[in-house]
This record gives C-alpha cells, structure tokens and sequence, in this order.
C-alpha cells in the first residue's frame, strides 16, 4: 500500500503551517513534504514531526531568490558559494526533521546552453556528494515548461541521463505523475523502465492540479501499479485542493491512519 505523504504547501493551506502538521495527523497522514522549511525554526519541525509521530518525507533545497522569480541555482553559472551555503543550511534542517531526500531544484536557464549544462552536473554531483556524507538522497526532478517556463530541467530524458552519467548511489529521480503526464505521457511503462532510480513519486490530477480522483489518469489503477512494482518509498500529495482540504479526501480514506 502506497505511504502517502500531504504536501504541507499546497494542502491544509485553511491551518497556519506549523499547525498542518498536527491537521495533516489528525486526516490520517504519516508522513508530510513541502516546498521549503526555512520560515520556520528547525527545531519547532521536530516537536510537530515528533508530536504527530509524522515523518518527513521531502523537501527542496534554498531555491535562491523565490520572490524574484528563481527557481533554483543549480544551473545558474557564478551561484556555487551560494549553493554551498545552501547545503549548509538545508543539511541543518535535515538534521532536525530526520529527512532522508532533498530535492535540488535547477534554476531558469536554457536546456541547450553549454555553460548551464556543465554548471549543473558541477552541482548535482557536489551537492550529491555532500549528501551522502549525511546518508541523504538528492533527487532531480523534472518540470513542465506550462508550470514553470523556462525551467532547465524540462524533460524526463535529461534527468535519466544525468542520473545514469554520473553513477552516484544517492543520486535519485523525482518522478511526479503530474508533470509526466504534461510532458510526455506514457507514465506507466515509465514507471516500470525507470522504477529502480525513483526516489520519490508525487501525484496530482491532470490537467487541473487537483485531487487524484479523476481526471485524464485513473490513480488507483497507478496506485496498485506502483505496490506491483515494488516501491517501497513515499508518495507526495502535490495537489491543490478543489476546496477545503478535507472535503476533498475521500480518495484517501483506504489509506489513512487512525490515530489513537
């Protein structure tokens, strides 16, 4: 059965985000994600993580500068002290929470660009290395230029190959369903070609961003797919809900936990 994972930034956006953790409990999650934690003290994540015996499941590194419209620096040429330093504080963070992925985000920049691709295999395999050290995954994840225009790392075949180029242990895929399915389709024999570097699956209805309940994909035949398959690992409810959170978990409901 598929350990699903509420997405913290997207979902129970009616709490204040400290207290999703204890609403996300409360709805039957054991284990939440989001985008970024870094608003919050390290160690008011643990007391909620532990509080609600939660585990975290994911989450990115420091993006740059969000407000302005980044979305990552591994790509970005002249940004490697501030990644290093971006290392720095996200492996604090995993140290607090107990996580064991984070995702790296590529930044805006040209896919064909020479300078931007040897930037970011530079990055990817520095910050993979420095993960490691600390018994961390670093996944890679795909994303569709609708979401995101301009968005260096724009197809499943760049991720594979960067994946497979540089032979790191820790060094994982981010396979999201949902951007899949924008992008190129085909996601169940996708999922059975490339099952042994996923490190992490994210769901989200197609094409409205909403509950995995409809829509263009049916998940349920996914979900079964994916125990067929033998995943063993999270997967991240990356999904804007309809409305309020919990009118829209009635997918959920053969999954959840009930708490004592």
């Amino acid at each position: 059965m598929p350990i699903f994972a509420a997405n913290l930034t997207m979902m129970f956006n009616e709490w204040p985000f400290l207290d999703r953790f204890d609403a996300a409990a409360d709805a039957g999650f054991t284990a939440v994600e989001y985008l970024f934690p870094y608003e919050a003290a390290p160690e008011a994540l643990a007391e909620r993580l532990t509080r609600n015996n939660l585990t975290q499941a994911l989450f990115n590194l420091p993006p740059g500068e969000w407000a302005a419209g980044e979305r990552g620096i591994a790509a970005l040429v002249g940004r490697s002290d501030e990644l290093n330093s971006n290392v720095d504080r996200a492996l604090d963070y995993a140290a607090a929470t107990g996580v064991k992925r984070l995702h790296l985000m590529a930044g805006i920049a040209d896919p064909a660009d020479r300078q931007a691709q040897a930037c970011y295999r530079r990055s990817v395999a520095l910050t993979a290395g420095r993960l490691a050290e600390h018994g961390i995954d670093l996944l890679l994840e795909p994303i569709n230029a609708r979401n995101m225009p301009g968005y260096f790392l724009n197809t499943f075949e760049s991720a594979v190959w960067i994946i497979r180029d540089l032979k790191l242990e820790n060094l994982k895929l981010q396979f999201d369903i949902y951007h899949r399915q924008i992008m190129h389709g085909d996601v169940t024999m996708s999922l059975r070609d490339l099952m042994a570097m996923i490190g992490h699956i994210q769901i989200a209805s197609v094409p409205s961003r909403h509950e995995p309940d409809g829509e263009e994909l049916n998940y349920p035949w996914l979900f079964g797919e994916i125990d067929r398959l033998g995943y063993r690992g999270f997967v991240g409810c990356e999904y804007n809900p309809r409305g309020h959170t919990l009118n829209g978990l009635d997918w959920f409901k053969p999954f959840a936990r009930t708490r004592s």
